[in-house]
């Protein structure tokens, strides 16, 4: 068993692909046309970072209840989590790419951490080894 894929409503799909691809370096796995469960075009759109395994579909909000998800898709708290080999280096081409950080990087007993903002405003951890 594993997680093949988990959602993040986004606000638009084109956005967040320059977002998680152009920004972060993740690999688009798939932008393909689909249809909502009552026929309305939409888009199946599938990120994940280079040799990982977990993807993410960038969902696009239907409706005024999606479109308030977006950006609190965990109530404000840090839900995601990025990983990294080399922090300094991700960090400082995250910082050069404008990504927004709401903290300093810090090292903590897991290792070195900082908190981002995506381009739909949910929080993430770059985390980088102790």
């Amino acid at each position: 068993m594993k997680i093949d894929l988990f959602a993040i409503v986004v606000d638009d799909y084109d956005e967040a692909i320059e977002f998680f691809v152009g920004v972060l370096g993740f690999d688009l796995v798939e932008d393909s046309p689909s249809l909502t469960n009552d026929g309305r075009p939409k888009r199946w759109v599938v990120v994940r970072p280079p040799g990982a395994e977990t993807g993410i579909l960038l969902a696009r909000a239907d409706g005024e209840r999606q479109a308030m998800a977006v950006g609190n898709q965990v109530a404000g708290r840090v839900g995601f989590f990025l990983r990294v080999d080399d922090f300094d280096a991700a960090y400082r081409r995250m910082v050069a790419a404008d990504v927004e950080f709401v903290t300093s990087p810090r090292s903590e007993p897991y290792g070195q951490v900082a908190v981002f903002v995506d381009i739909a405003g949910n929080r993430w951890d770059l985390l980088g080894p102790a």
